[in-house]
């Protein structure tokens, strides 16, 4: 049966739905137990099953992961939370140089079914190290998925779907969308992991996003509508692998791309999809990819957040530029 319900509370049904049908899943982190942790997504679960299941661990993200690493090789299905997106550069070093790269170490002998939930983004005014989009660091890293859901319920698939990978999966969660509801089916057959899906069908310009982005992006479609203009709307869902068959699909129908992440333009996702869909699609565009995102800068402090992040007049403008060629 369907039910509406915030993409927290959906990842909170995921993980206790996880928990109660495998015995090797486990849950991990900072305050996650008795707390609930910091955005109560975890909420009631160690009450549930134990201490021996969610467990409440020290402030070392690299201890965090190093131990979730350790699980998994005896067979267990850890479910790490790191607090924040700032907190997890202390286990960057144990996800890029053995997380990552356990299994092609072993010659496919050892799986690492390991979970690390990164709630990301800004958007709740929060201080420094709060606020982070690291995707792009983490999606350079061969042998790491890297997902987001823009809804609960792909937040509570995907996190089905991120559990039961023997790859590590890097999910992460937009904290501003945590209170966003939406109808979730937890019976339904739910799209692939990796595939993109079309939120909104349109004729005139691609706009590509995941994540936080999707509900703006849905948001400027709306108002381009008003003027006319059809905009398509792709949830990419997935970073890595991402799935280029549908953004193509999507541009060779259109003809045109704006894709809009939070994190910075510079060196971000956006780059690799502006040069894949090129390479791809070089003869159908009409106009250049153009990509809408953070700015080259440190995350500013929360007074000036919502002049950093794209916002509907900055993608509007991009829409409006990449039409007028």
């Amino acid at each position: 049966m369907a039910e509406k319900m915030a993409m927290a509370k959906a990842i909170n049904e995921s993980l206790r739905h996880a928990l109660d049908a495998d015995p090797k899943v486990l849950v991990m982190g900072e305050d996650v137990g008795k707390l609930g942790g910091v955005f109560r997504v975890t909420d009631g679960l160690q009450k549930d099953f134990g201490e021996s299941r969610v467990i409440d661990t020290p402030l070392a993200e690299s201890g965090i992961v190093g131990a979730a690493i350790g699980l998994a090789l005896r067979g267990y299905r850890p479910v790490v939370e790191i607090q924040f997106d700032g907190f997890v550069f202390p286990a960057y070093d144990q996800i890029v140089t053995q997380l990552a790269k356990m299994h092609a170490r072993s010659l496919g002998k050892v799986k690492m079914p390991v979970v690390v939930r990164i709630p990301y983004g800004g958007g709740i005014g929060a201080v420094e190290h709060h606020s982070e989009s690291p995707e792009a660091l983490f999606a350079h890293v061969a042998g790491l998925k890297i997902v987001s859901p823009s809804n609960a319920s792909d937040a509570y698939w995907m996190m089905q779907q991120a559990i039961q990978s023997d790859d590590p999966v890097i999910y992460f969660e937009p904290k501003r969308r945590y209170w966003d509801k939406a109808e979730v089916d937890t019976e339904a057959i739910p799209a692939p992991l990796h595939k993109a899906q079309v939120v909104r069908e349109g004729t005139d310009l691609t706009l590509a996003a995941y994540g936080p982005m999707v509900k703006l992006c849905q948001e400027v479609a709306a108002a381009a509508a008003e003027e006319g203009k059809s905009l398509e709307v792709l949830d990419l869902r997935s970073v890595s692998p991402l799935d280029f068959d549908a953004v193509q699909a999507s541009v060779e129908k259109t003809r045109r791309l704006v894709v809009v992440h939070e994190a910075p333009v510079f060196f971000g996702s956006g780059g690799e999809i502006a040069a894949r869909i090129t390479e791809r699609c070089f003869y159908h565009l009409e106009a250049p990819v153009l990509r809408v995102g953070g700015y080259h800068a440190p995350y500013p402090p929360a007074r000036l957040e919502e002049e950093y992040l794209p916002d509907l007049d900055r993608v509007l403008d991009a829409v409006d530029r990449s039409l007028a060629y």
